[in-house]
């Protein structure tokens, strides 16, 4: 299993370098950060920082969107960090949740996302494609290579990362839900004439390492909250008793009451009052070191290839320190 940490790109960027490079050192194989240029700061001129300064880590995004940058820049600016520091840059892509409604905008269409995953795939390894009907290459591109990752919840976004995507980000460690969506996606591009098996199965959440689960559980209820402004999104798309989307899903969401993207992704978000804590500890990965590496070891055995920890709480250092030091070398190979 690989390991990834997540961060958000608050200033100063120095700190979120140093972060990646603690990462590196102690054994995660990625670094992927936020992006919503108007809550953070621009990630893309992070990373090439970030490469500079670590040997192996891949980076990218968790994830970008269709709509905040065209489609060639998106491709010409992964294509530039991979022919300066090797292929070493992953596209993680989505709808776009708050880097689109912060700016006043509605999230992207599958349609059109599922159009993007190709476009700036087939841009960043040098292939001509249809941007707004017009065919496009970037000449300078020699023996680019970019994995485009994409992430999603409902049955509609999960048979479209099946059928088009190269890697699955679930962002959420529950059991249950990881098994239900991982078939999804498998079945998906099995029916597409796909290899299922080659797709990289990422799952995403935060994780914290201690005995002291009542804090742990503040610190990370945020995630619930997150969570569910997606799940409202289906809610609303497909029906609270959908048979489409599990109950598991759907039933915490029935006390929120909106919710406020100046503190997204943040411990302490007063907008995750509504969050309970069944759905934090199905949803994140919380106490000693032994409960991470057996809940790590039950989501491999589903089919998962990587845990991303989301690193946003008042103990980053120490739980990349603990991750290196006991977790991850118990789920090496």
């Amino acid at each position: 299993m690989d390991f990834g940490l997540v961060l958000q790109t608050d200033p100063p960027a120095s700190q979120v370098v140093s972060l990646m490079k603690r990462a590196e050192r102690n054994g995660f194989r990625y670094g992927w950060t936020f992006d919503s240029a108007v809550l953070w700061q621009e990630p893309f001129v992070i990373y090439s920082q970030i490469l500079a300064n670590t040997r192996k880590l891949h980076i990218g995004p968790m994830v970008t969107n269709p709509g905040t940058r065209t489609w060639e820049v998106t491709a010409s600016t992964f294509a530039t960090l991979n022919d300066m520091y090797g292929n070493r840059t992953v596209c993680g892509i989505g709808r776009g949740d708050s880097a689109m409604r912060v700016a006043g905008r509605a999230p992207n269409t599958l349609a059109r996302l599922g159009e993007a995953i190709d476009v700036i795939r087939d841009l960043a390894e040098g292939r001509e494609a249809l941007v707004d009907g017009n065919p496009i290459r970037i000449p300078w591109i020699r023996e680019g290579r970019l994995p485009v990752w994409m992430a999603a919840y409902g049955p509609k976004a999960l048979a479209l990362a099946g059928q088009k995507a190269d890697g699955f980000i679930l962002q959420l460690a529950d059991l249950y839900l990881t098994e239900w969506m991982v078939k999804a996606v498998r079945a998906a591009a099995k029916e597409a004439g796909r290899d299922p098996d080659a797709i990289t199965i990422c799952v995403a959440a935060p994780a914290y390492v201690g005995d002291d689960l009542v804090h742990a559980r503040d610190q990370c209820r945020w995630f619930g909250g997150m969570v569910g402004n997606h799940v409202a999104d289906l809610v609303t798309r497909y029906g609270e008793h959908s048979d489409m989307v599990p109950e598991a899903l759907t039933d915490y969401i029935k006390a929120r009451k909106g919710y406020d993207y100046s503190h997204h992704g943040r411990a302490g978000n007063p907008s995750t009052d509504f969050v309970p804590d069944e759905i934090v500890d199905r949803f994140c990965l919380l106490g000693p070191a032994e409960a991470h590496i057996e809940k790590l070891q039950s989501l491999r055995d589903l089919g998962v290839d990587q845990f991303a920890v989301y690193d946003m709480h008042d103990a980053r250092e120490t739980v990349i320190d603990a991750y290196g030091a006991q977790i991850i070398p118990a789920l090496a190979g």
